[in-house]
């Protein structure tokens, strides 16, 4: 098993990473609380596939187990969603000495853990991640919430998991396109901040990383803990991670957040602005052929139709503006993220509209 500690005072937690480790979840659950009572919160697909199985491994451990499922899809990352999710908690009698258990990918990550976040003030909760973006990425650092209609994510807070308990295995059930679309938070980590790891996937592709999903998932999470470590509420060397988001986040809400997945948003977000800054002179020449060619290899795409003008719009009421400011991040070189502050006015100008295949 791999162990990452995220050192954060009082809410300070572990990440362990093991095949398998599923059926082992309700030891180690067992071994931070003496509650008899737990909620896992999870969507109608992961239960489908591995509810019964997780709760068996917490009946096991001595637990009184509430599944609390609500359908698949961000389109249910909402206030509405959020507001069931507190009647089921308040008639499963749960209580602030209870647990909540996020079980599922990005979006029960997210909501989960603000319905424990601000259910009775607060419940304590572990992510159970069971996709690629919320093993490598959205599990750990304490940020959840809910979509608004206005913008996604937008209301949310921060708040810390007990633990996070990671099993690859559970990858591989995941479609080809989620494989994809987890793909791109993993090259999104291997252009900010580590090289080698942009190497090794240069010379893998879908059926070979599989071989690799411990050290590619245990390399993702070491460099988001020491970042959430350095800037828990991402005011400063955290927003780093946000490469490609500025963008990609507009993409999905442009398309009504169906067309393109989180990962293609980001993956093409990162792409047309890496054009952009390449062109600029702001990085290193030849580092956009590079990125998307890594992208086309695990089935991204590096553009879309809509227009800056069509963007725009979704990028306003990004939680990222600070006034008329905001911050890209951009990279220097692959391997190399730096944070570029801009006035709001100039942000049309680092959108890439769509180039001639």
């Amino acid at each position: 098993m791999k162990h990452i500690h995220v050192e954060l005072g009082k809410d300070s937690y572990d990440i362990h990473i093991e095949n398998g480790l599923l059926d082992r979840a309700g030891d180690y659950i067992r071994s931070l609380t003496k509650s008899k009572t737990l909620a896992v919160i999870t969507d109608s697909h992961v239960d489908a596939l591995y509810g019964k199985r997780l709760e068996n491994s917490l009946q096991t451990a001595g637990f009184r187990v509430h599944r609390l499922v609500f359908p698949a899809g961000e389109e249910h990352k909402c206030a509405s969603s959020l507001l069931d999710l507190y009647q089921s908690l308040s008639d499963s009698g749960i209580t602030r000495s209870d647990y909540v258990i996020a079980f599922g990918g990005g979006v029960v990550g997210d909501l989960g853990g603000f319905a424990a976040a601000t259910f009775l003030r607060g419940i304590p909760f572990i992510q159970i991640p069971t996709t690629i973006i919320s093993q490598v990425d959205s599990s750990v650092g304490g940020k959840v919430g809910i979509d608004l209609p206005s913008g996604k994510n937008q209301a949310g807070n921060f708040y810390q998991p007990k633990g996070v308990l990671i099993d690859p295995t559970l990858l591989q059930t995941l479609p080809k396109r989620f494989i994809h679309d987890g793909m791109g938070e993993v090259i999104k980590y291997g252009c900010i901040r580590d090289l080698e790891l942009f190497e090794l996937l240069e010379g893998l592709d879908d059926e070979g990383i599989f071989d690799h999903w411990e050290e590619i998932i245990e390399r993702c999470c070491k460099s988001k803990a020491d970042l959430v470590e350095r800037d828990v509420l991402d005011m400063g060397e955290r927003m780093i991670l946000n490469f490609g988001h500025t963008i990609g986040h507009a993409i999905e809400g442009c398309y009504g957040f169906g067309r393109y997945t989180h990962g293609e948003g980001v993956a093409a977000g990162m792409s047309m602005l890496t054009g952009v800054t390449e062109a600029m002179g702001l990085t290193k020449e030849g580092t956009t052929a590079r990125l998307r060619k890594l992208l086309i290899r695990y089935g991204l795409p590096v553009d879309v139709d809509a227009s800056a003008e069509d963007l725009i719009p979704y990028i306003s009421n990004d939680k990222k503006m600070r006034g008329n400011h905001m911050t890209l991040i951009i990279l220097k070189e692959i391997g190399k993220g730096r944070l570029l502050p801009l006035e709001a006015e100039e942000l049309p100008k680092y959108i890439r509209k769509k180039v001639a295949p």
